[in-house]
């Protein structure tokens, strides 16, 4: 079975209230979420569209395409840089609560990554796009809790 992946992410400011949105689509069905938060980076909810479909999940012995606007995300994994991020315990490296989230969840996948244009029209795309915008602008925006502690400690 193959499940294509669409996600993206969002955030009003850089840091600012942020948000992701997720399009799963597999043998004739779709699923659809999203998610914001008050303070985060647009960064941190284009990785974490991706963390968060593949826990939604249900079966691990998929074949998985997964769409996304982030050069930071597809680049990362596909360049296996975050591999070495790992090796030196993220050290200077953004994000390194998240990446570990999704280090726990990569090996039980067959996941592709392929990078499409932001803004360019893909209809899937597109709809990644408004889910993050409208969870970003929503109410009940949640605590990014990895983001606020990290500036706050750091």
């Amino acid at each position: 079975m193959k499940v294509t992946i669409y996600t993206d992410g969002s955030s009003r400011g850089n840091p600012g209230p942020g948000g992701y949105g997720v399009v799963m689509i597999a043998q004739g069905h779709r699923k659809e979420f999203s998610e914001g938060f008050r303070l985060t980076t647009n960064n941190r909810m284009e990785l974490l569209a991706v963390i968060k479909a593949l826990e939604a999940m249900k079966r691990k012995d998929v074949v998985i395409e997964l769409y996304t606007d982030s050069k930071y995300v597809c680049d990362a994994i596909e360049k296996k840089w975050v591999f070495g991020w790992q090796k030196k315990g993220f050290k200077g490296k953004a994000n390194p609560d998240l990446w570990a989230r999704f280090l726990e969840l990569y090996p039980h996948f067959k996941i592709r990554f392929h990078w499409l244009k932001g803004h360019a029209g893909h209809p899937e795309n597109e709809r990644c796009d408004e889910l993050a915008t409208l969870a970003a602008d929503g109410n009940g925006l949640k605590q990014d809790a990895g983001y606020e502690n990290a500036i706050n400690n750091g």
